[in-house]
């Protein structure tokens, strides 16, 4: 009798974890589709660890979405082709990029809104124990940049006419991060960054030996895909993007980027002293990007659908 009492409240105890552990699974995926849904009707935006998205990250972590009432999600990639990838993919409805990009984009079919201009520059930076300080010195020399993108055109207009020793190898880094790092272990001769890994790179005595300021470009810019932000609900959040933008680039022009230094370091990955060393930096509210640097971007855009 007893071991048939055993063997009773054993069978009750397998059923009992067989229950629960059911129960546990369904609510693990009730939970999931309730993330899904959520993320679903979310307005995504891709960014990357570029100073001209510290707006957006702000944003976020002084929680202006959500003051607003609208549920916007910035989405960290490292390189540009995978901002693109999600923007095709329909994992993310907006990104920050470059014109030459979202030009060829639309170029490719996709159908893009330009919300906003962003203050982003480059600088091809040079390895300072090497003694590169010229254009005309890199002959022979790799730099490190992004085929079919604003690197790729910066090279192509600074080094026309720049007379070398020899041809100058452009190799495609995509990863800012790992650019920076090839840049720094000398795997690379020169590289072109942007804030604020360029300051980083200047830190460690590099040399800067061009700046896309110095051709009064402005290239940088926020992109949403058409089709993504067609309908009522999807224009109500982009409205609140757009006042939560502006009251971010007015808090950080009022307090200063150090103000932000543990946004900075959190979602960019570097320093105390890389931040204090930053150039005082103005961010301006949304604003159409020129005709003449979409012209110029696309004109080139269109040369690197040959190339391709």
């Amino acid at each position: 009798m007893k071991h048939l009492l055993s063997f009773f409240l054993a069978v009750l105890a397998v059923c009992s974890c067989t229950n629960s552990y059911e129960t546990q699974q369904r609510i693990d995926r009730e939970k999931q589709r309730k993330l899904q849904r959520e993320d679903s009707l979310a307005l995504k935006v891709a960014v990357m660890p570029t100073l001209d998205c510290l707006p957006i990250y702000v944003a976020a972590d002084l929680r202006l979405f959500d003051t607003l009432g609208v549920d916007i999600r910035p989405k960290l990639y490292r390189a540009q082709m995978d901002c693109d990838e999600a923007m095709r993919a329909g994992r993310v409805e907006g990104m920050v990029s470059d014109l030459v990009r979202t030009e060829r984009l639309k170029l490719t079919g996709m159908l893009l809104d330009y919300v906003t201009s962003t203050g982003t520059y480059w600088q091809m930076i040079a390895n300072g124990k090497a003694r590169l300080k010229r254009l005309d010195q890199m002959g022979d020399k790799i730099v490190a940049m992004t085929r079919f993108s604003a690197t790729d055109y910066l090279s192509d207009t600074f080094l026309d006419g720049v007379k070398t020793s020899a041809q100058v190898f452009r190799v495609q880094i995509n990863d800012v991060q790992i650019r920076y790092r090839m840049l720094l272990e000398k795997e690379v001769d020169a590289a072109w960054l942007a804030e604020p890994l360029a300051t980083a790179a200047r830190r460690h005595g590099n040399v800067v030996v061009a700046d896309s300021r110095d051709k009064l470009l402005t290239l940088g810019v926020v992109a949403f895909r058409q089709k993504a932000v067609a309908d009522n609900h999807r224009q109500k959040q982009l409205r609140a993007f757009v006042k939560a933008y502006n009251m971010a680039c007015d808090s950080i022009n009022k307090n200063g980027l150090k103000a932000y230094s543990g946004v900075l370091e959190k979602y960019y990955d570097v320093d105390v002293k890389t931040v204090e060393a930053l150039p005082k930096s103005k961010f301006l509210h949304v604003t159409k990007p020129r005709k003449t640097d979409v012209d110029k971007a696309a004109t080139f855009a269109a040369t690197t659908m040959k190339k391709d």
